[in-house]
């Protein structure tokens, strides 16, 4: 009979253990602060200058 005492009493002391930890959820993240906004790589001019007579010279010389 105490054996069946002292597993209840852990179980309970287990139980509240438990709900102490896990009993709420935790706090709700804003979108904002899970989106990060910054460039991939530094922009270069010289990349995306576009140079109308460009194909001429690649592919007809």
């Amino acid at each position: 009979m105490e054996d069946a005492v002292a597993q209840r009493t852990s179980e309970t002391e287990a139980s509240a253990a438990r709900q102490a930890r896990f009993g709420t959820l935790p706090e709700p993240v804003r979108l904002e602060d899970m989106v990060e906004e910054r460039a991939a790589s530094t922009l270069d001019p010289a990349r995306t200058a576009y140079n109308q007579d460009e194909w001429l010279v690649r592919y007809c010389l």
